[in-house]
């Protein structure tokens, strides 16, 4: 089993981060580690700081305290798109898309700076970029829709091609807020499974912001649970499912 307490050099590594916006403490003195090639979680009440914590690690929101390193390098002081060219990419609760331009159009959107501007100076992106497109569209299942405007697909399909976009990206890490959150229960599975996947065949590491209890529970290897803005537990699922603290502040129930 990992030893999730001793690793050497994790992926992301985020240490005694504050962020505070004006008298509000959002986060306070949270420290937390992924290891590369896993699936972590982070559950919590609303409120208690889990999505201004993802937004601080991807350069969105200046911390007030703490350092945040990924691949062996800070990048508290790092912006936006610095971050994402390192490849730590983030999804959102709500999708991120545009409505009018198809599912491939949105695809092409998403790809690396340099090769964007490419790819709108020639009204399309090249071969190879083109056949990763459609490769990632059959990944989520919405190959046939490719060339459907993203506006007319279900939020289910809308939250699969945002994911499918980030994966455009090239990411090595992905932060995914809420990704199950809106979508008909009969989509779940399928978005979870694309998830493991993801993982496992093009080795990308996911922190998970989740509130699906089961779906979280059966796909992270480790939990980390915040309450009021700092962290309240950390462990493997059985413990995190069964820790008192997290029953009373989480699910309401002492």
């Amino acid at each position: 089993m990992r030893d999730w307490q001793a690793t050497d050099s994790p992926l992301l590594d985020v240490r005694h981060v504050t962020k505070r916006f004006g008298g509000v403490v959002a986060n306070h003195d949270i420290s937390l580690s992924v290891e590369r090639g896993t699936i972590v979680g982070l559950i919590g009440p609303n409120g208690s700081g889990k999505t201004t914590l993802f937004n601080s690690i991807v350069g969105q929101h200046p911390i007030d305290a703490g350092e945040i390193w990924f691949k062996g390098q800070e990048i508290s002081r790092y912006r936006v798109d610095h971050i994402a060219r390192l490849g730590l990419i983030r999804t959102f609760q709500q999708t991120r898309i545009f409505g009018k331009m198809t599912c491939m159009e949105n695809m092409l959107v998403a790809l690396p700076e340099s090769r964007r501007h490419l790819a709108a100076m020639f009204g399309h992106g090249s071969r190879a970029d083109m056949e990763r497109a459609a490769e990632l569209l059959e990944f989520v299942g919405l190959y046939s829709k490719r060339y459907h405007e993203a506006g007319s697909l279900s939020f289910g399909q809308q939250k699969l091609l945002e994911f499918a976009m980030a994966l455009m990206c090239e990411p090595q890490m992905l932060l995914l807020d809420e990704p199950t959150a809106g979508i008909n229960p009969t989509l779940i599975n399928g978005l979870v499974d694309r998830l493991r996947r993801a993982n496992s065949e093009m080795g990308i590491t996911l922190l998970v912001i989740e509130h699906n209890m089961r779906v979280i529970m059966n796909m992270a290897e480790y939990i980390y649970c915040l309450a009021h803005g700092e962290l309240l537990a950390a462990g493997p699922p059985e413990e995190i499912r069964n820790d008192p603290r997290v029953i009373d502040a989480y699910l309401g129930v002492s």
